[in-house]
């Protein structure tokens, strides 16, 4: 059982809004995850539409993915030279570019693989330098005892977007086809934009001269000096790899078994309510472990895996995508803050870099080789093999002493609205 120390009525978590800057990434967020929810159920029956084949689909999300790796590390030190916000509204303007393309070919029937392959390397080159400036505006934006609501109400419109997104792509698939799901992805990228160009945030330049060398090595430091971060990253790299087996086979089954895009898109939009449910837990309690807490809840992450391993129905399946969105959000939440409170405003981003280059390091690999994994071993054996290591992947972190024993820091009862700098 996970103990907490303290709780929190949901409503005081809200008090972080009251922060103009804060109110405006936060409604940019909304606005492109809900495009996010969208595309990837999207994306998936336009290359299973093209050609049938799910390597294919592996190679495409492998594609986006790899390009996030490459490129994350330099994205890690850009955000810590520029202003974030602007690196940030920069990204977007590119993914609005890259996904519009993206839907005008498929909408047009112009389409093949490797347009789809090429636009999703721009895609993760993009992504890769959003991300790392993500914990650092949050960490700019609130006072350190609002950093978990703050980073609870992120993915409370992360876990939104997964509702409504898959919802919204599977009727678009069934009615329009895939493109327009997409298409309606760029225009959320172009009005997270707009959201981000209304931040007024002071820039500080540093004193001393940009070194890329220099600067990436010193996040290599502050990451590798922290034997907590690593262990948790290293699990999580294992964890994305093995997710592989669910995201790419999970549309082969929906296919066989639930009737085609319609079953995949409940049991998307399933998963989205269970990390709805996820982040308001995460607004409301306080571990007084929260790494120990967030690895122990992570164990139910296995369960639509096995669920779909075990041939289950659809509602069943769909029943345990509800426990592993509760989880994962919970689990990001922790996490994030945990970072963000422990980790200096100097190197965040390098860190958040290596940490998000270090967690996703693996799905490429997982991506591309699930399919002829489960071609020699069968669907249904790649699936429970995933599933059971995922569950002794997520504990392993805890074998680490300060995994177990890092405390929360105790919130003060008074919020502060911080400055406007970063």
């Amino acid at each position: 059982m996970v103990q907490a120390s303290s709780s929190a009525d949901p409503a005081s978590g809200l008090r972080v809004l009251r922060e103009r800057n804060f109110r405006w990434f936060f409604l940019a967020q909304c606005a492109s995850m809900l495009g996010d929810g969208m595309v990837a159920p999207a994306l998936a029956f336009a290359v299973l539409g093209l050609t049938g084949h799910v390597s294919d689909l592996g190679l495409v999300l492998a594609a986006g993915t790899a390009s996030q790796v490459l490129f994350m590390l330099v994205g890690g030190v850009i955000a810590d030279w520029l202003p974030r916000n602007a690196l940030m509204l920069g990204s977007d303007l590119l993914r609005t570019v890259s996904q519009g393309t993206m839907a005008v070919l498929l909408i047009t029937g112009s389409a093949r693989v490797w347009h789809l392959l090429l636009l999703q390397t721009v895609h993760g080159l993009a992504a890769a330098m959003f991300m790392p400036a993500v914990p650092g505006l949050i960490q700019t934006t609130t006072t350190p005892e609002q950093r978990q609501p703050a980073n609870a109400l992120r993915v409370l419109a992360m876990s939104g977007s997964l509702i409504v997104g898959p919802a919204l792509a599977g009727v678009l698939v069934v009615a329009v086809g895939p493109g327009w799901a997409i298409a309606a992805d760029a225009a959320t990228f172009a009005a997270s934009a707009a959201c981000l160009s209304r931040l007024k945030l002071r820039y500080t330049v540093r004193p001393r001269r940009y070194r890329f060398g220099r600067d990436l090595a010193e996040g290599w430091r502050e990451f590798r000096s922290r034997r907590w971060v690593w262990a948790v990253i290293a699990a999580a790299s294992v964890m994305n790899l093995l997710y592989a087996g669910y995201s790419v086979l999970g549309p082969a089954v929906s296919i066989r078994s639930f009737g085609g895009a319609g079953g995949w898109a409940i049991i998307s939009a399933t998963f989205g309510i269970g990390c709805l449910g996820g982040s308001i837990v995460a607004l409301c309690v306080r571990p007084r472990f929260p790494l120990r807490a967030a690895l122990i809840v992570m164990v139910a992450f296995a369960c639509p895996t096995l669920t779909l391993a075990a041939g289950l129905t659809v509602g069943v399946v769909a029943a345990a995508a509800f426990c592993g969105g509760m989880v994962l959000m919970v689990f990001n939440t922790l996490w994030e803050t945990t970072l963000q409170q422990h980790i200096p405003a100097t190197t965040l981003s390098r860190v958040s870099a290596y940490e998000w280059a270090g967690a996703v390091a693996c799905q490429p690999l997982g991506l591309v080789l699930v399919a002829p994994v489960a071609g020699r071993l069968g669907l249904h054996a790649t699936l429970w093999t995933a599933g059971a290591l995922q569950i002794l992947v997520a504990l392993s972190p805890l074998l680490v002493p300060e995994v177990r024993t890092m405390h929360s820091p105790t919130p003060k009862p008074v919020y502060t609205v911080p400055p406007s700098s970063v």
